[in-house]
C-alpha cells in the first residue's frame, strides 16, 4: 500500500521550506563545494536529504533511502534498489548549480520504488510552490489537475532539451532546444506542455525516476534508444528519449543518436 500522496507533497514541501529557501542567496563560502569538477554539493543538499531521509521511512515501514548524497558518499548504496523493500529515491536540490548561483531553476525529486518499479513520483518548485505528483495506473497531477501530455506535432514545431550536450542535425531539424541545468524543471516544462521532447544520456534514478513516470502517466512515450522500457536502476545504456507519442519517438532517435557524449 502507497502513503498518502498529499502527505508526501507536505513533507516535501516543510523541508524545501525549512532547509532549501532559507539558505537560496544566502550561501556562504564555506556552505558550498565540489564533489568533481563541475558537480556541486551545498549545505542545502545534504540537511534537505537528511531530514526527508528521517521523515519519509516513517510513512512506510520497512522502506529504505537511496538519496543523492548518500550515494556519493558510498556507491554502494545504489544496489538497494535492486531489493525486494520499498525504496524512497531522493534529490534534494536538482538543479544545484543554479542554486548555488542564485538561479531560481532547481528543485526536489522524490520517487517511490518497489520491485524495480516506480510506483509514485513528487516534484517541487519550492521558489514558485508548484507541486507534481504522479502514482502508477493513477495519471499525473501539476498543482491538483491532471495534466496529459499534448499530441505529437511535425519535428520542425518540437522543442526539446538535450540538457548539456549538442547535437547540431537534432537543432536544424527541430523547432528549438532549450537548457534548464535542472531535470526537475524539464519535467514540468514536459508536463505544462511547453517542452515536447528530452533525451538523457545518465540516468542516475533520483534525476529521472519520478519525471518519467509522470510523463509517461500523462500519455507520453519513454524508452531506452535500443526501444526496452526505462527501469529505476543504476544502468541504463545509451540514455532514455521522451517524446510525445511512438511515431515522434522514431523520428527522433536516429537524431537523438548523433548526440555529442
Amino acid at each position: 500500500m502507497l502513503p498518502d500522496i498529499d502527505h508526501v507533497s507536505d513533507l516535501i514541501r516543510q523541508a524545501a521550506e525549512t532547509e532549501i529557501l532559507p539558505r537560496f542567496k544566502a550561501l556562504e563560502a564555506h556552505q558550498i563545494r565540489e564533489k568533481s569538477p563541475g558537480d556541486f554539493v551545498t549545505e542545502a543538499d545534504t540537511e534537505t536529504e537528511k531530514l526527508l531521509s528521517r521523515l519519509l521511512p516513517e510513512l512506510l515501514p520497512g522502506s529504505l533511502v537511496v538519496g543523492e548524497e548518500a550515494v556519493a558518499a558510498d556507491p554502494r548504496v545504489l544496489d538497494l534498489l535492486s531489493g525486494d523493500q520499498p525504496v524512497w529515491i531522493i534529490d534534494p536540490v536538482d538543479g544545484t548549480r543554479n542554486f548555488a548561483h542564485g538561479t531560481p531553476v532547481f528543485g526536489v525529486i522524490v520517487a517511490l520504488v518497489m520491485g524495480a518499479r516506480t510506483m509514485a513520483g513528487w516534484i517541487h518548485d519550492p521558489v514558485n510552490g508548484v507541486m507534481a505528483t504522479a502514482v502508477r495506473g493513477q495519471g499525473s497531477w501539476l498543482d491538483g489537475r491532471r495534466v496529459t501530455i499534448p499530441a505529437e506535432s511535425p519535428l520542425d514545431q518540437m522543442t526539446g532539451s538535450l540538457g548539456f550536450r549538442r547535437n547540431k542535425p537534432l537543432q536544424a531539424a527541430v523547432k528549438g532546444l532549450i537548457r534548464h541545468g535542472s531535470a526537475a524543471h524539464d519535467y514540468l516544462e514536459m508536463l505544462r506542455g511547453r517542452l515536447d521532447f528530452a533525451y538523457y544520456k545518465r540516468l542516475n534514478p533520483w534525476d529521472h525516476a519520478a519525471g518519467i513516470l509522470m510523463f509517461t502517466e500523462a500519455g507520453g512515450f519513454c524508452a531506452l534508444l535500443d526501444g526496452t522500457p526505462y527501469r529505476p536502476l543504476p544502468s541504463n545504456a545509451g540514455g532514455a528519449l521522451l517524446a510525445p507519442g511512438r511515431q515522434s519517438w522514431e523520428e527522433l532517435r536516429p537524431l537523438i543518436a548523433q548526440t555529442s557524449p
